[in-house]
Order: structure tokens, then C-alpha cells, then sequence
């Protein structure tokens, strides 16, 4: 039994031995590892026998880069105002040997190190800095910190402010900050925007102004154009018309008075016919009193006297003279015979076509020519009605009835 028990002490002795001197050493981490209390080697990813007893593991270090997250920090900046002040450090064990035996707590220590760099940053500058000067600060305090943590065995690869915040009045202050500025570019922009409305509103009322003024202009010439051919063309029918009026008047005389010498009349006849007419002249609304000459009898019966002849009968009559059968024409003149052509004048038309190609020419390429806004008036083509031999033209000339002439 005795003997049994000796058995199963050793058989453990022998597991704590073997226990002792073998130790495995994951990868990405390394152990320092001490001989009778002093340092003897460090071992990282491997399988190590240590001599039972004598060796043992100080302490493993994780060797992977590793982040920290510190708590927010009160700092003080240069214009006086609290910031709380959160950051973030990105570090690696390079030496564990130096992380171990130098510095009892290394992340503390990191730790510490920030926040008092960070102060003496930030109390070199003002808010309006703090806020717009993130990368400064870093660069700032990854230098501070990687220079002071090299002994440790550490190596700083960077540090970032994971969040500024000021005090509250601070944040309304700069809160109604921004909205200022923001109405402030509202408004600009709306300025702006009206500004160019307006500029554009300006432009096209000139543009307008201009077309309209020239459309006034074209329409005016136009118009003096069509009023002058008009009155041309009226004062020219007119003309033509009193010639035929006086031709008539006067083939209507030559007829009357052919009669009167045909019919032999007697100067009772006359004093008659004169009677009759009396009333007609007197007839009228400023005619109120006619007086008769009293001697109208003598005057008839000096006409008769000198006009007529005495009968055997001792009664006056008219004889008249030896009618010429051959009819009175007036003289040919040939400037009249242009009073009756109706073709329009070639000046007149070169004219109307320029002002109307004038019209239709566009203003420095901005509208569309005037021919495609209004269509141009018709032009009435020009033609002549047929000959036709008035009853009254003594010279043979194509007659036309006034007001039929082309306009």
C-alpha cells in the first residue's frame, strides 16, 4: 500500500516536472520569460522548454496593433473656453522586453501622456483653431507620443480627436452662427437670383422695344407708302375723270345749243324759258326776297333786237348761223393720253418692294424675320381691262369709268 502511494506521488512530480518545463507561445504574442528572477529570453509563436524550477513566464504581450479609446477630457483653449475632448490612440508593442521592465502600465501611461499633450495643444489655440485644425492637432500629439513611448517599446501610428465638444451656450452660439450664415447665403443667392431676373426681364423689354420700334417704322413707311401711291393713283383718277366731265359737259353744250339753232326759237320763247328760271335761282334757304328789274321787258326786247331778225310778220326771230356739220375736237395733246394708262408707276413699286424687303429682314439674328410673324398684303396684280370706245372720246382712246384704276 505504501509503496502504491510512493508510486503515485512520483507519477505526479513527474507531471508538475514535464507541466513546468513545457510552455506553447501563441502566434502575434510573446513571452518574456525569467531565470532565477532575472531576464533570460523572449519567445513569440513556438513551442519552449524551460527548466522546471528555474525558468518562468514573466509576462505575455500582445504584439498585434491595438486601439484605445480614452475618455473625454476637460481642455481649456486659449480664449478661455471648456472643451471636452475625446481621443483615440493606435499603438503597437515593438520591444517586450522594454514594455515589460520599463513601464509598469504602459496603456495608463499612454493614456496620461495624451490628455497633458493634448492640453498643452489646445491651450495654444482658440476655438474657431480647435474646431478647423483636426489634422494639426494629430500630427501634434502622434509626434509627442511616439518620440516619449520609443523607450517603452511602443510605437504610436496615429492619434485621432474622436470628438470635440464645446460648452452648450457655445453650440446655441455657433448654432445660430450657422443659421445666420446660412439665411445670409439664402439671401445673397436670392439676390443674386432676382438680380439676374430682373437683368434678363430688362433685356427682353429692350429686345421687345427694338422690334416694336422698327415694326413701327416698317409699318409707317409702309403706310406713307400705301397713303402717297393712294392719293397718287386717287388724283390721278380724279384728273381723268374731270377731262371726261368737262369732254361731256362740253359735247352736252354743243348738242343744246345744235339744238336751239335747229329749233328757230322767238324771244317770247326766250322770255319764257328765262321766266321759268327765275324761281329756281330765287329757290334756296338765304333767299327770302327776289326782286324783278322792271325794265326786264326792255332788256328782252333789246336781245331780240340785237339777236333776231324782224318777220314780215313784225315778229323777231333768231336765225340761226350755218351749222358746221363737221363736230368740234379738242386739240390732241399727248400729255393727256398718260391719264388713262393704269399700270403703276416703276419708282413707286422699286420703292413699296424695298420697304417690304426691309420689313422682312430679322434685327441682328434675335427674332425671326418679319414675314413669318404676319403675312405681307397681297399684291394686286396689274392688268388692264379691255378697250372699250367711249361715245364721248373725240380722240379714239380706250375708255375707263373713274375709280377703276389698279391700287
Amino acid at each position: 500500500m505504501a509503496v502504491l502511494i510512493v508510486a503515485a506521488v512520483l507519477v505526479l512530480l513527474v507531471a508538475v516536472v514535464v507541466f513546468k518545463s513545457i510552455a506553447l507561445v501563441p502566434q502575434a504574442e510573446a513571452a518574456v520569460i525569467e531565470r532565477l528572477g532575472r531576464y533570460s529570453r523572449t519567445v513569440s509563436g513556438q513551442l519552449t522548454f524551460l527548466v522546471p524550477f528555474a525558468d518562468r513566464i514573466r509576462a505575455k504581450v500582445d504584439l498585434r496593433e491595438r486601439v484605445v479609446s480614452f475618455p473625454p477630457q476637460p481642455v481649456i483653449t486659449e480664449d478661455n473656453l471648456t472643451l471636452h475632448i475625446d481621443t483615440v490612440v493606435y499603438f503597437q508593442v515593438t520591444s517586450p522586453q522594454a514594455a515589460v521592465y520599463e513601464i509598469s502600465n504602459y496603456i495608463a501611461a499612454v493614456e496620461q501622456l495624451t490628455v497633458t499633450t493634448l492640453r498643452n495643444v489646445v491651450g495654444g489655440m482658440t476655438l474657431e483653431q480647435t474646431l478647423t485644425s483636426r489634422d494639426q492637432i494629430n500630427g501634434q500629439l502622434r509626434g509627442v507620443l511616439d518620440e516619449a513611448t520609443g523607450r517603452w517599446g511602443l510605437r504610436v501610428a496615429r492619434v485621432e480627436l474622436k470628438s470635440i465638444d464645446p460648452p452648450p451656450s457655445i453650440q446655441e452660439s455657433m448654432e445660430k452662427q450657422m443659421k445666420a450664415d446660412r439665411e445670409k447665403r439664402a439671401m445673397i443667392l436670392t439676390a443674386e437670383g432676382t438680380r439676374e431676373s430682373q437683368i434678363k426681364t430688362a433685356e427682353g423689354s429692350k429686345q421687345a422695344q427694338i422690334l416694336s420700334a422698327e415694326g413701327a417704322k416698317q409699318s409707317a413707311i409702309l403706310s406713307a407708302e400705301g397713303e402717297r401711291q393712294s392719293r397718287i393713283l386717287r388724283a390721278q383718277g380724279e384728273r381723268a375723270a374731270s377731262y371726261l366731265q368737262a369732254q361731256g359737259q362740253a359735247k352736252a353744250i354743243e348738242k343744246v345749243f345744235a339744238a336751239i339753232k335747229s329749233g328757230k326759237p322767238t324771244p317770247e320763247l326766250l322770255a319764257y324759258q328765262y321766266m321759268q328760271t327765275l324761281p329756281l335761282v330765287a329757290r334756296g334757304d338765304a333767299n327770302k326776297v327776289w326782286l324783278v328789274p322792271s325794265d326786264f321787258g326792255k332788256a328782252l326786247e333789246g336781245f331780240a333786237q340785237n339777236f333776231a331778225t324782224k318777220g314780215e310778220d313784225g315778229v323777231f326771230r333768231y336765225e340761226p348761223a350755218p351749222v358746221d356739220e363737221t363736230p368740234i375736237k379738242p386739240e390732241d395733246d399727248s400729255d393727256v393720253a398718260g391719264w388713262f394708262d393704269t399700270a403703276r408707276d416703276p419708282a413707286i413699286e422699286k420703292a413699296v418692294r424695298a420697304a417690304e424687303a426691309d420689313a422682312r429682314t430679322s434685327i441682328e439674328g434675335l427674332t425671326p424675320p418679319i414675314s413669318t410673324r404676319s403675312p405681307a398684303p397681297p399684291v394686286v396684280p396689274t392688268h388692264k381691262p379691255p378697250a372699250q370706245q367711249g361715245p364721248d372720246d373725240p380722240h379714239g382712246r380706250p375708255w375707263q369709268p373713274p375709280g377703276s384704276y389698279s391700287q
